[in-house]
């Protein structure tokens, strides 16, 4: 019934939802109307498709809750706790934005990444929704959780009309997001000039945000060039050493975004004219670059720039100097067009190339982002991926594919470590109740992905103890993923899914095996009580050569998760029929299941060395 209640809202049909209500109690009828299908009530549906007719008589004769909050997708994004007149004000139904304000709807309510219903209004361009809403109490400096107003995201989305109105209200012009961007900075990234003007003119201040980047630095990198020619042309507000690295800038987005070698050439050819004053340079660039550029350094000749044009892996190479000059480490532009060419090699067989420009991008990132970021871990996956690609089959290469260096894939692996050891002290002192445990699993997953692959390199007795001691100071931290899952229990799931070529990796039989063998506790047990053998007795992903390994290694298939099952209760009737449990299977742990089975209290009368391995059984 619910589901059909649901349907009939969303298509607008109300005799339908009158046939099934009326004749219900007033009790039973809310109770309909609360509950949720994909996550929305029938007054969200209703709302969001613009059923006048059918939201108010949810409302008015069926007593519908104009707050009960829900689900909804706009533009392919799921959106979570959204209240009705958020859906309303995000769809631009001006008649039923006003059905629920009068009918009770509070005009600031939030969604879960706090956005209000104006917000929402000002994001998609509603003007008339934006003024009623105001007329009725709308606070327009309620920020999301990034911190952007309401002002802030009409000019990224440019609506001037939107921004101009909320500017006469009087919205505050400087307000700055967590990241300290203003709303300058929005006109800035989306090329809405006319906006700008506007508050340049009404007094905006020019300031920087988070990176230190100006809004004119934020219009170079967006390819904004018309932003950029007017910000250059306003008196006193930019300094001439901000203008030459705008403009440098600029070449360098019209290098990589847009294509467009000669556009580069004839910005950078205005950024030597600025250097130059009396036919002396003024503003000296680097005279050394780093050695991952390979001896090449930022032109600051006339000469030099013309002959640029003729050799475009040499223009982009001069991009990505001139970005991580003025973005500077930091900021994410300048380690992602680094780690962007390095994919442009390794697609053109070049690896060590590709290697060397990834790992100058990665040190970068450790270097200056926090741990887990999103950045960081696209680029150990980046390194995963690489790496089991050139470990494949090299017969199906368009070109001779080198073999992997122990050295390139070790110190991946090297600081994969790090970055997990540094996370876990992170959390530590914030209280472990505050990581992201999801990163931190996908982190895990990686790792051990390129761990695997260093197990299939042939190494020499030094490179195989560096190997093996980065491994055991890995498991020694005793890291654990979502679930409270160890690095055991992911090499024995099917269910460890990260990046393109991971379900070919686990689970693993060898990389149980190596972890065993550097100290990892075979008999580890999850939040559930799971240990790495009820993992690998997943129907889905349950293998013989696994189960083995695990006990050749000492897990005991008699051990009981939290639900009392062991390895048996989850296990495959096939698999159940290969593994004799005879061999695995002693006397001590048929002694332990006795006394646990008959609840025998043993604290105290047995060893304490015993005491953990009679809980197991």
């Amino acid at each position: 019934m619910e589901h059909q209640i649901f349907d009939a809202a969303t298509h607008g049909k109300l005799t339908l939802i009158k046939n099934a209500l009326e004749h219900r109690p007033r009790e039973e009828r809310i109770q309909l109307l609360s509950s949720k299908t994909a996550g929305a009530t029938p007054l969200i549906a209703a709302c969001r498709n613009g059923h006048y007719d059918v939201a108010e008589y949810l409302i008015k004769s069926c007593g519908a809750d104009v707050e009960l909050a829900g689900s909804v997708v706009f533009d392919g994004e799921t959106i979570e706790g959204v209240p009705p007149l958020w859906c309303a004000a995000a769809a631009g139904h001006l008649n039923v934005v006003k059905l629920l304000v009068l009918n009770g709807a509070n005009v600031n309510s939030t969604t879960k990444t706090n956005s209000t219903p104006l917000r929402a209004a000002c994001f998609d361009g509603h003007l008339d929704i934006v003024q009623y809403l105001i007329s009725m109490g709308a606070d327009m400096e309620v920020a999301n959780r990034h911190g952007h107003t309401c002002l802030m995201i009409s000019c990224y989305k440019n609506h001037f009309f939107i921004a101009k109105y909320l500017i006469e209200k009087g919205a505050d012009i400087n307000r700055k997001s967590v990241k300290a961007n203003t709303a300058l900075h929005d006109c800035a990234e989306s090329g809405a000039l006319n906006i700008m003007k506007l508050l340049l003119g009404k007094g905006a201040k020019f300031d920087v945000d988070s990176y230190g980047m100006t809004p004119l630095m934020a219009a170079a990198v967006a390819g904004h060039a018309n932003v950029v020619e007017y910000i250059l042309t306003v008196p006193n507000l930019v300094t001439l050493k901000d203008k030459t690295d705008a403009l440098e800038l600029l070449g360098a987005t019209y290098v990589d975004n847009k294509k467009d070698m000669l556009g580069a050439h004839r910005f950078w050819k205005r950024a030597l004219d600025l250097r130059y004053r009396c036919g002396q340079l003024v503003f000296p660039k680097p005279e050394k670059a780093s050695p991952v550029y390979e001896g090449r350094r930022e032109v600051d000749r006339y000469e030099e720039l013309d002959e640029l044009i003729s050799d475009p892996d040499e223009m982009r190479m001069q991009s990505l100097m001139i970005r991580e000059r003025v973005l500077g480490p930091a900021h994410p532009d300048t380690s992602y067009y680094i780690r962007y060419r390095g994919a442009v090699y390794a697609d053109a067989g070049q690896f060590d190339r590709c290697i060397a420009l990834w790992m100058y991008a990665l040190n970068m990132q450790q270097r200056m982002l926090e741990p887990l970021s999103p950045l960081t871990q696209g680029s150990f996956l980046s390194f995963a991926e690489l790496f089991w690609f050139m470990m494949g089959d090299k017969k199906n290469t368009f070109y001779p594919m080198p073999a992997l260096k122990f050295d390139d894939a070790y110190v991946i692996f090297w600081k994969a470590v790090r970055e997990i050891e540094v996370s876990m002290k992170t959390a530590d002192k914030v209280g472990g109740k505050h990581r992201d445990l999801v990163s931190f699993h996908r982190l895990l997953v990686i790792s051990l992905q390129i761990l695997t692959v260093l197990l299939s390199l042939k190494k020499a007795e030094r490179e195989e103890f560096k190997f093996r001691k980065t491994a055991y100071e890995l498991i020694k931290s005793n890291p654990r993923g979502s679930g409270g899952w160890s690095l055991l229990h992911i090499a024995s799931s099917q269910n460890s899914s990260v990046g393109r070529f991971s379900m070919k990796i686990f689970p693993s039989p060898k990389t149980v095996d190596f972890l065993v063998s550097v100290g990892a506790d075979v008999n580890a047990r999850d939040d559930e009580g799971n240990t790495p053998i009820h993992i690998a007795a997943d129907p889905k992903s349950c293998s013989l050569e696994l189960v083995q390994t695990l006990l050749q290694n000492g897990a005991h298939m008699d051990q009981k998760n939290d639900n009392s099952q062991e390895f048996e209760d989850l296990a495959k009737e096939k698999l159940r029929s290969l593994v004799d449990p005879m061999p695995y299977i002693t006397l001590k742990c048929l002694a332990a299941q006795v006394v646990s089975r008959h609840k025998i209290n043993f604290e105290g009368l047995v060893p304490a060395s015993l005491e953990s391995f009679i809980q197991l059984h």
